[in-house]
């Protein structure tokens, strides 16, 4: 008898962490993980007092926001994600945990991360995360992702809030600088999605999903990203020209983001579908490196140098 208690225990415990660890992929820890560094780097080059126990709850309390959303993306894009082979595997496609739990959970942290965020730094920050997990759940998820092909360029600026929420966490006001790190992630956000598109370009037709891929086909989606990644290149040089990088990062900036767009060209100029397969994965993958190298050198130079 007392083995059978120890057992039914044992796959009682099981269980529970099971269920805690399909929440927590419900959130989005990817996704997370760039909102808590983005959010800091927003936090750190700010002026002002530097409470650490409160900035540190208010970047929890942002993740917490961000995985909220991520819930309830997939509480509404379950029936999508079944279908896509990126995505069959999330919690609720394959059967870890039901809808009506990732739209409770979600609501629940939206309100439980907004409100303490209010609590813990101030009202704008508060709202400004508020904003930004309507914008992702209403007008990114709802509205835009399915009926237009401009989706992810619309929608991107839900990702770009967090470092303008990190600024105003330390100061309660909005200046230049968050602006000019909201428009490197929001320029940089089609590019990466689109040359996702490009070699997942089945699943999103299979999904009825109005990629710019699916819609206006491969070359106008290569233009595309070519184009994102010039008009990105300036941007990403402003952090150095207003003074708030290090000419360490105005080497870094200028150097990599010319071979991000030497690999947009490549891929324009490229026609097999294979290869233009294989550089588009490679865009994806570089560009998530691009994006954390830039904010890691703007993050090293506030700390320890500006």
């Amino acid at each position: 008898m007392s083995n059978i208690k120890s057992a039914y225990k044992k796959k009682e415990k099981f269980d529970f962490f099971f269920y805690i660890n399909s929440l927590f992929l419900l959130m989005k820890p990817r996704v997370m993980s760039l909102v808590i560094f983005t959010c800091l780097v927003g936090l750190i080059i700010a002026p002002g007092n530097i409470d650490l126990y409160r900035n540190f709850v208010s970047l929890i309390l942002v993740a917490i926001g961000a995985g909220a959303s991520g819930m309830l993306n997939m509480w509404y894009d379950s029936d999508i994600d079944a279908i896509m082979s990126r995505t069959c595997l999330r919690p609720i496609p394959s059967g870890k945990l039901k809808r009506q739990e990732a739209l409770f959970y979600g609501i629940a942290l939206s309100a439980f991360s907004v409100s303490f965020l209010h609590y813990f730094a101030n009202f704008l920050s508060a709202a400004l995360l508020a904003f930004t997990i309507f914008f992702y759940v209403f007008i990114y998820t709802i509205w835009l992702k399915r009926k237009t092909p401009q989706n992810i360029v619309i929608g991107g600026a839900a990702g770009a809030f967090p470092p303008v929420i990190g600024w105003t966490i330390s100061t309660n006001t909005i200046g230049i600088e968050p602006i000019i790190l909201f428009l490197i992630i929001f320029l940089w956000t089609p590019s990466h999605f689109w040359a996702l598109s490009l070699y997942k370009n089945e699943d999103y037709k299979k999904a009825k999903i109005p990629m710019l891929s699916v819609v206006s086909g491969e070359e106008v989606t290569k233009k595309n990203i070519l184009f994102y990644s010039i008009i990105l290149w300036p941007f990403t040089l402003a952090p150095y020209f207003l003074n708030f990088a290090s000419y360490s990062n105005f080497v870094f900036v200028v150097i990599f983001g010319f071979f991000y767009i030497f690999l947009s060209f490549k891929l324009l100029i490229t026609k097999t579908k294979s290869a233009s397969n294989k550089i588009a994965r490679n865009i994806f993958i570089y560009s998530i490196f691009y994006l954390f190298f830039i904010f890691s050198t703007i993050l090293i130079d506030n700390y320890f140098f500006i």
